[in-house]
């Protein structure tokens, strides 16, 4: 130990600093301090605070183990710090599991962070050059406590750029204009602005707004003329939404079954759209849309029905589980290549790419029209067994015959597979189509894809 405190001390002190501003676990901290009289003075140069209540932090605490408060320590390290710009305090996600018969009436607030009178203590501190703030609250000690922490925060904060509040109950009576804030983050809110009238007109120069599991929204509209970058999941509340955001470029946006949806985004690049049911949904013109990715169960009327510009180059098809069999059948390679004729890059999830090899086996290829852009094709494929083997082949074979543009195939094969079958599949495939250049791996559900 003292040998790493030697060595330590001899690194440059701005080096230093950042490795305290990087610590996010108050123990390690407070052994660093301890260990080293050059890291204790140092300290108080440190520029961010970043501390997580793990969950076995919160089980010592409520053990016979004598534990200084998680609040006690938030307050202790920003008043022994002068230079703080950036403060991230909150509760790890592994408490999430926790429900309120864990805890009791003497800790049904030690972890509530969002408690105003307790931010009172230590924002003041730091208010005048606080750059960053984030703050994650613990869900069952907040969600049946509205808190004022917007109002606070942009009562002191003139300098605030990037703001995160997530897991908690936020009022917004006293919420006043931030226009330095830049980066807005609400997830797994309960929010009292049912149409966010008053988050467009308090933070008019937002650049970035992710709104994740918001809830308590009736009819929300996203007005920001400055906005770039945007992600809404939006919960099954809202039956009529609105994005208007001329200079968007990236929207990721999740929805269920809206009556009504409308963007107006006309300088958007990068779009990934999640939504059960297409009916209502009406889109403005996308002029430079250039990356597409679609998931639905309703999937042939979206594709069909709505136009998302002739810019698209690379698309990427989840069809998920679909309402009707007779609507699986309907969507096929064409459909896909028709709506998207100038697409470079095609990517299907894996009952996309069982539709259009059913597709492919009632009614073949031959009505298509080939296109000469389509250049790759990422595939995750499922087989059922050796029989199978020679239909997917014969599919293969025809895509390629029929979009001779086509070098690059990328498949993926399910990872519960018969190892048999995947060879048998990939000799089959490399054998008769030496002109492509071939990429194999492995995917399964909920783990992450293996290229080999």
């Amino acid at each position: 130990m003292s040998q790493i405190n030697n060595a330590m001390e001899e690194l440059p002190p701005e080096l230093l600093v950042k490795i305290l501003s990087r610590l996010n676990d108050s123990e390690s901290l407070a052994r660093c301090r301890v260990a080293s009289k050059t890291l204790n003075l140092l300290f108080r140069e440190v520029r961010a605070v970043n501390l997580t209540c793990t969950l076995s932090r919160f089980l010592k605490s409520r053990s016979i183990v004598v534990v200084t408060p998680f609040k006690t320590i938030i307050r202790s390290l920003i008043e022994n710090s002068c230079n703080i710009r950036s403060v991230s305090i909150g509760v790890d996600k592994a408490l999430r599991g926790l429900s309120f018969d864990d805890l009791n009436e003497e800790d049904s607030k030690d972890l509530y962070l969002t408690d105003v009178e307790f931010a009172k203590e230590w924002l003041p501190r730091v208010c005048e050059d606080l750059e960053m703030l984030s703050i994650s609250d613990f869900w069952i000690q907040s969600c049946w406590r509205k808190s004022d922490i917007l109002a606070l925060v942009s009562s002191n904060c003139s300098k605030l750029v990037k703001l995160e509040v997530k897991n908690a109950w936020l009022s917004v009576v006293g919420l006043r204009e931030m226009p330095n804030l830049r980066h807005l983050t609400l997830e797994f809110i309960r929010l009292d602005d049912e149409n966010l009238e008053k988050v467009g007109e308090c933070f008019p120069f937002l650049q970035v707004l992710n709104l994740i599991g918001v809830g308590g929204l009736k009819e929300p509209r996203i007005h920001f003329l400055h906005l770039k970058s945007c992600h809404w999941t939006v919960s099954n509340a809202p039956l009529s939404l609105a994005i208007v955001a001329p200079n968007l470029l990236e929207l990721k946006l999740k929805c269920n079954k809206p009556k009504s949806l409308i963007l107006e985004t006309p300088k958007l690049v990068k779009f990934h759209f999640s939504v059960e049911d297409a009916e209502g949904v009406s889109f403005g013109e996308f002029r430079d849309l250039n990356s597409l990715e679609l998931i639905s169960p309703d999937m042939y009327r979206l594709i069909s029905n709505i136009r998302f510009g002739n810019k698209i180059r690379k698309l990427a098809v989840d069809s998920v589980k679909s309402i009707e069999q007779s609507e699986r059948l309907e969507l096929g390679l064409g459909t896909l290549l028709q709506g998207f004729p100038d697409i470079t890059s095609l990517s299907l999830s894996p009952r996309t790419w069982s539709d259009i090899e059913t597709h492919f086996q009632s009614q073949g290829l031959g009505h298509m029209k080939g296109t000469a852009s389509l250049k790759q094709i990422t595939a995750r494929v499922q087989m059922s067994d050796h029989t199978n083997v020679h239909q997917t082949v014969s599919f293969i074979g025809s895509i390629l015959n029929k979009y001779r543009g086509l070098t690059d195939m990328r498949l993926m094969i399910h990872q519960d597979k018969d190892p048999r079958v995947r060879s048998n599949l990939i000799s089959a495939c490399m054998m008769s189509n030496k002109r492509v250049r071939w990429k194999w791996g492995m995917w399964a559900e909920g783990g992450e894809d293996m290229w080999v």
